[in-house]
């Protein structure tokens, strides 16, 4: 997108409360992401990790406080973000191509209706150079690999020219050779981006990200260098070891 005017947090949620039919998911909650961070955001399931994305996303309004993207209401800015949800609602059966999968990033952007435009086209090509498949434009979709599809729709994600990129699990049943090669592709984008990325995997946090933040209705934010096992236990209520794939530590567990 590359507007520069604004120059304040990217996002900004204060004091934000969120329920579900009367049950508490987020209390208090405040946040402040800012130009080019890469945080990640972990937390047991049901404490409210992907509420905050829908949040951010203008899909969910907090109970109570503000949540600001860009210095605006999400629903004005949230173009400018782009998203790579968990679970890829496609039927496996529909006959589409890689290409055609990450040409839907591009709906809602003005197409005609003759279809696609000649810019839509060239903005898939272009996303689909970065993620390091263009080779596999043409083929059927549900022929990727775990770790192929991933990356296709990580695509689908940056067609649009996004400044924000928001991941829900985005390694979630894939090997640990396919996870890495998509960390160190998201690392190369956040020279551009900021990042936010939701993972239960501990093991990449302190090696790929700026800053974690813990979420179990309560949210707590930490400079990578400050997390500690006993910090994520607290979080994730139980005794839990945090594995540095880089195995700088004694044996590469930290407890």
């Amino acid at each position: 997108m590359n507007e520069t005017r604004y120059s304040g947090p990217v996002v900004e949620l204060k004091h934000v409360s969120f329920a579900y039919h009367g049950t508490p998911v987020l209390e208090d909650v405040s946040l402040m992401v800012n130009h080019r961070d890469f945080l990640s955001v972990v937390g047991p399931n049901g404490g409210g990790k992907t509420t905050i994305l829908k949040l951010i996303l203008g899909l969910k309004k907090p109970a109570g406080g503000t949540v600001r993207l860009f210095g605006a209401p999400p629903e004005k800015t949230r173009y400018r973000i782009g998203y790579m949800p968990q679970y890829a609602s496609l039927d496996p059966l529909f006959p589409v191509s890689v290409l055609d999968v990450v040409l839907m990033g591009r709906l809602g952007r003005g197409m005609s209706l003759w279809g696609y435009s000649r810019s839509d086209r060239r903005c898939a090509e272009e996303a689909l150079e970065k993620v390091e498949m263009a080779p596999l434009r043409d083929r059927p979709f549900f022929q990727l690999s775990g770790g192929q599809f991933q990356r296709v729709l990580l695509a689908r994600a940056l067609v649009s020219d996004p400044d924000l990129l928001l991941l829900d699990e985005p390694t979630s049943n894939v090997d640990a050779a396919i996870e890495t090669g998509l960390y160190e592709l998201l690392h190369r984008l956040n020279e551009r981006l900021t990042i936010i990325l939701v993972t239960h995997d501990l093991g990449f946090v302190s090696h790929y990200v700026d800053k974690v933040a813990c979420v179990n209705r309560r949210l707590f934010t930490h400079p990578t260098c400050e997390i500690t096992g006993e910090m994520i236990s607290a979080v994730y209520g139980s005794h839990v070891q945090m594995i540095r794939h880089d195995a700088k530590g004694r044996d590469g567990v930290f407890p």
